[in-house]
This record gives C-alpha cells, sequence and structure tokens, in this order.
C-alpha cells in the first residue's frame, strides 16, 4: 500500500485517464476525492467501484473556472478526509481545433483557464492545506512538438503548465514533489473526438511499441510519481508516447 492513509485530488476524474488514476491510487490505499464537470456518472460509478474495494472515495462537481468552486472542492476534501496530501491536476482540454487565423481570443481565453488557470487555482488551494506530498499535472506531448493541426493553443498551454511544473518544484521543495506526464496518443475519448482514425492507425504503424497507450499506463505512472517510489525525482516532465518522441 503505497499511499496508505493518504488523501488525494484527482480532477476531471469522471471518465478516461481520471478515472483510472483515481481507481489506481485508491488500489494503493489512498481516500480520494474526485472532481468532474460533467461526467457525473463516471464520476459515481468509479467512487463506488473505490468503495466495493474496501476504499473511501467521494464525487464533488466543480467548475475548476471558478475560484470558489475550487475552494469548496478542496474544503470538502480536507473536512472529509482530514488533509491533501496528492493533487493529480488532469481536467483539461482541446475544446475544437482552430487555427490562429480563424482562432477567436474567446476561444484563446477559454483553453488557457481550462487547461492552465485550472492548474494554478487547484494547486494554490491544495497547498494551503499541503505540507509534504506530491503534485502530478497533466502536461501533453503537444507540449513538447506544438501538437497536431488547429491545436496552438492547447500546445501553448501544455507547454505552460510544462514550465510550471518545473517553477513550482523549485518553490515548493524540499517537502512538496511536482512533476508531470505528457502524454501521447492515448486511447481515450479526447481522440476519439478530435483525432481522425487513420490518424491512430498510423501512429500503431509507426510507434516503435505499435500501440495506442492505455489509461492504465497513464495511472501507473502518476502512482509511481505519487509516492515515495519517486522520492528523488521533481520537476520533471515525463514523456508517455510508446517512442514517438524522444526528448
Amino acid at each position: 500500500m503505497k499511499l496508505a492513509g493518504k488523501t488525494a485530488i484527482v480532477t476531471g476524474g469522471g471518465r478516461d485517464i481520471g478515472r483510472a488514476v483515481a481507481i489506481k491510487l485508491a488500489s494503493e490505499g489512498a481516500n480520494i476525492a474526485i472532481n468532474y464537470f460533467s461526467s457525473s456518472k463516471g464520476a459515481d460509478e468509479a467512487v463506488a467501484d473505490i468503495q466495493a474495494a474496501g476504499g473511501k472515495a467521494i464525487a464533488l462537481q466543480g467548475d475548476l473556472n471558478n475560484a470558489a468552486e475550487v475552494d469548496a472542492l478542496v474544503s470538502k476534501t480536507v473536512e472529509t478526509f482530514g488533509g491533501v496530501d496528492v493533487l493529480v491536476n488532469n481536467a483539461g482540454g482541446l475544446i475544437a481545433r482552430k487555427t490562429i487565423a480563424e482562432m477567436e481570443l474567446e476561444h484563446w481565453n477559454a483553453v488557457m483557464t481550462l487547461n492552465l488557470t485550472s492548474t494554478f487555482l487547484m494547486t494554490k488551494a491544495c497547498l494551503a492545506h499541503m505540507k509534504t506530498g506530491a503534485i502530478v499535472n497533466l502536461a501533453s506531448q503537444a507540449g513538447r512538438d506544438g501538437g497536431g493541426p488547429g491545436a496552438v493553443a492547447y500546445a501553448t498551454s501544455k507547454g505552460a503548465v510544462m514550465t510550471m511544473t518545473r517553477g513550482l518544484a523549485k518553490e515548493v521543495g524540499p517537502e512538496i514533489r511536482v512533476n508531470a506526464l505528457c502524454p501521447g496518443m492515448i486511447d481515450t475519448d479526447f481522440h476519439n473526438v478530435h483525432t481522425p482514425d487513420a490518424g491512430r492507425r498510423g501512429f500503431e504503424a509507426n510507434a516503435p511499441l505499435k500501440r495506442q497507450g492505455h489509461v492504465d499506463d497513464a495511472a501507473n505512472l502518476v502512482l509511481f510519481l505519487a509516492c515515495d517510489d519517486s522520492a528523488f525525482i521533481t520537476g520533471t516532465n515525463i514523456d508517455l508516447n510508446g517512442g514517438m518522441l524522444f526528448s
């Protein structure tokens, strides 16, 4: 039990990577607070799965673009479980593919708020309750290579998350470690919506590991970064892309 007695908040935990992360951390003994915005069914099912396995979990709806709702989420977690030891900033998204030429300021701001400002607000709120522990951010391969067509805003926001990870690690160490994942092609609804099937098949053909990633591949890495197995690692942005990009 690598996280026995610890409490973790997982944002965007109602589906895909977030849900897998919540269940994985719970399997190692953590109490889990799952934040969701619209995926209430998935969040409730994850809580039920965790409780059925003997763990403790709650699901809380919240708009992470809203500071008051962020504070309410963190306060409820502390009230229920007594503190916060691990924060997984997973919530985010591309929203839509738009070139700079066709992009409205509203779209740019929405992407930045969804991916970057939400990470800032959650981090600030949790740090008020964290004496030790770990923060794990979800960046993206797009932050390394600029992303695919129409993903400039998304790639920029994820690159900023990567830089924030480095700077925050310096600011809150040695008591708190901060690291990030940079996932590539993981088989999730994100790519169901935003990536053509031909692109996914091309990835499988060209990747050294000849497959897309699974949500459990991401969850296993989050667990590693959240527990003491990675006790001498902080400020890193770890690639998770089947060998399609080496940094």
